[in-house]
């Protein structure tokens, strides 16, 4: 093995702690890949031994549908459960077919967690008028998420048994819908084979084109790991493993990425490997360090919102770019030590046939002649695309928007048609009175405009009695939303005063708005926090005032066009995708995730032009400079990530779809539209202004440089 070069990286004999990390890594190279194998190797060894333990923690503390939660299982915890809806339907009638639907329900009612079977023909309410129609009630003693899937599908098999002969069984309920979702695999499958695609294209070596994945796959299977042992300690919803691997994957090939992309800028200038790859770390390496820590930041926010299924997800997330933030800066050094020889030579061979930056200098010329129209045309273009936004109406997807060939949306629209659409989302009322405040407001609620009936009150026998109100609206329809709102403020207040009862309106649909008005009530902390800490950051690497704020507003309007984008889309079903509202976790989840990966590219550009700054201070030449070294580079890491969260818009969830989608048009956006064309822009026409601080404010302020000189 060559003697290791030396580093001569820097103008002065400081050391940086980034060039001491690359040199340790490339020096010490087998004990950094050992290292980074032997934890993969023990983590998921580990994880496989002992299994997963999600649990969704859909907990809301302080709400009115917590609040009868929590008294139902206090006082009647068979009744606390979720259940399952067997619904039936024969054209010639369900009374033909009695004994075969008692016969399949009485079957049904030995699987494991059934605590009771209500049958259509026990209730006459539970068949439609003509008679065609019919529902079974099954409740089960546990919660959805917390019935074994193995069991919900044993109850699915069974009641399907007694399907055909002129006789249709289709069932419903949150648990049939956890059992019938499909696997992951396929969608991180092709987001890895068409980041390879890009790869290749942009450096013209499947060998040097694999290095970001490895990184990332690296990151990716240990923080796996490491999530599914942590799920034995803590809440970790089922959802995390699919999310962890959408943002490791594109977030782990970014950050490989540029680190890579400088270490061949560097080769083309003629550092030796090690000096490059100190050089690369050492700048690009502290970009990816800044740019990580905003993401985690930015996921941090999301604990203040207090909402304990998502705190979980928040870390998990958090985890993975950390991860792949030490992956970038420890693996990839070792890895260019081992294989840098064949690189280099790589690029020793493009070097010749190559002009570097000569499109992206032509295409920053022209920016910077037509700077205000550059500025201006796009923005307000982003910014009508945003306008959807503010009619966003948050809340989760229900068997209404599940495929057509289901057996949740076969149920979901048999109940429809058959009792009205309010009957796929009831209301729970849950009464602590006597039997008589109940009847009364039974009676009440039988007539409240919006509801299309009242069952009778069903007693625990202490006091406690549960009334189920069928609204005349649909789970997911804006009138259901206010249905809720004029039952608990103007219509149960005022029966609780005469009866002197309390009342309290639960269920699922109940839930997911009160979820969703938790998630809009402290989103404005959220954003303030997150924006505020992101600006301090920017202020404190680039000594300027106005690169944070103009940040920052770029940031906000690329959050606002994929959310406006995803209101056209998946609420008014724009491109054929079914109406519903946008999932309450998905927006907060991709504007941490999205604010935090726009600071990449605004770093990475950023430092750039703040290197040429420093060098020359001329602005104009900055943009240039800037622009011209890294724009290849975000346009190639931004088409990366595109294609792996996009990638997830084939994973059959609604809510990866959801989440993939937002992603692939906030990351298009920012790269494409904001970072390449209305920032070269605005720091044209700011000039020297952008790099203004006040000279008091520039004393009191600490020195956190991004570049190492």
């Amino acid at each position: 093995m060559a003697a290791p070069e030396q580093s001569r990286t820097g103008t002065g004999d400081t050391v940086s702690v980034f060039e001491r990390l690359a040199q340790v890594s490339y020096r010490r190279r087998w004990w950094a890949l050992v290292g980074w194998v032997v934890v993969l190797v023990a983590v998921s060894l580990g994880s496989q031994a002992v299994g997963d333990a999600y649990r969704n923690d859909f907990s809301l503390p302080g709400t009115e549908s917590q609040q009868a939660l929590d008294l139902l299982e206090e006082r009647a915890p068979d009744r606390a459960g979720t259940t399952v809806t067997v619904v039936v339907e024969a054209k010639d009638g369900i009374a033909g077919a009695r004994a075969r639907v008692e016969s399949m329900l009485a079957e049904v009612a030995k699987e494991p967690h059934v605590v009771g079977v209500v049958g259509p023909f026990d209730d006459a309410g539970a068949v439609s008028e003509d008679g065609t129609i019919g529902y079974a009630t099954v409740a089960l003693d546990r919660q959805a998420e917390d019935v074994p899937v193995d069991d919900t599908r044993a109850i699915i098999d069974t009641a399907q048994k007694a399907d055909g002969d002129g006789l249709r069984v289709e069932l419903s309920g949150d648990a049939v819908r956890t059992a019938q979702e499909e696997a992951g695999g396929a969608a991180e499958g092709i987001g890895i084979m068409a980041a390879l695609v890009i790869l290749v294209l942009l450096f013209g070596s499947f060998f040097a084109a694999v290095l970001p994945v490895v990184i990332a796959l690296f990151a990716v299977g240990t923080t796996l790991g490491l999530i599914i042992l942590a799920s034995h300690l803590a809440n970790v919803a089922d959802f995390t493993a699919p999310l962890m691997m959408l943002v490791g994957l594109g977030v782990g090939i970014d950050y490989a990425l540029l680190v890579f992309s400088r270490f061949r800028g560097e080769l083309d200038a003629g550092q030796g490997r090690e000096a490059a790859t100190v050089k690369a770390i050492d700048t690009a390496g502290r970009t990816v360090f800044f740019a990580g820590c905003t993401v985690i930041v930015a996921l941090g926010g999301l604990v203040v919102l207090g909402l304990g299924s998502l705190r979980g997800v928040a870390m998990a997330l958090a985890l993975t770019v950390l991860l792949t933030m030490a992956a970038s800066l420890t693996l990839l050094p070792a890895l260019l030590a081992v294989f840098g020889s064949r690189i280099e030579k790589q690029v020793q061979r493009r070097t010749a046939r190559r002009a570097p930056g000569d499109r992206w200098n032509r295409w920053t010329g022209a920016v910077q002649r037509r700077a205000w129209a550059a500025a201006l045309v796009p923005t307000a273009l982003l910014a009508a695309l945003s306008l959807p936004a503010l009619d966003m109406r948050l809340g989760f997807a229900d068997a209404g928007t599940d495929g057509a060939a289901t057996t949740t949306r076969q149920a979901y629209d048999l109940l429809g048609k058959g009792f009205g659409p309010g009957f796929n989302g009831p209301l729970i009322v849950v009464a602590d009175g006597d039997a008589t405040a109940a009847g009364r407001a039974r009676t009440v609620l039988d007539r409240t405009e919006g509801v299309a009936a009242a069952l009778p009150p069903q007693s625990s026998g202490d006091g406690l009695s549960t009334i189920v109100v069928f609204p005349d609206s649909a789970p997911q329809a804006a009138a259901t939303s206010d249905l809720v709102d004029r039952l608990r403020d103007d219509v149960l207040p005022s029966l609780a005063r005469d009866t002197d009862a309390r009342f309290l309106v639960g269920g699922s649909t109940a839930a997911t708005e009160d979820f969703a008005a938790a998630v809009a009530d402290r989103l404005p902390a959220f954003v303030a926090l997150v924006v505020g800490l992101s600006m301090l950051l920017l202020l404190l690497v680039f000594r300027s005032l106005l690169i944070p704020l103009k940040a920052a507003v770029l940031n906000l309007l690329s959050v606002g066009v994929a959310m406006g984008v995803m209101t056209l889309v998946f609420q008014n079903g724009a491109l054929g995708a079914e109406k519903g509202p946008v999932e309450a976790y998905v927006p907060v989840m991709i504007f941490a995730i999205v604010f935090g990966l726009s600071m990449d590219y605004e770093v990475f550009l950023l430092s750039r032009m703040h290197e040429e700054w420093e060098r020359g201070k001329d602005a104009a030449q900055a943009v240039r400079h800037g622009l011209a070294t890294t724009g290849q580079v975000v346009t190639a890491a931004a088409a990366i990530m595109i294609v792996v969260f996009g990638a997830f818009m084939f994973s059959g969830n609604r809510m990866l779809t959801q989440f993939g989608f937002g992603l692939a048009v906030a990351v298009f956006v920012d790269a494409v539209v904001i970072r390449c064309l209305i920032l070269p822009a605005v720091m044209q026409l700011l000039g020297r202004r952008a790099w203004w601080l006040p000279e008091r404010l520039a004393r009191a302020l600490p020195r956190v440089a991004i570049e190492h000189t």
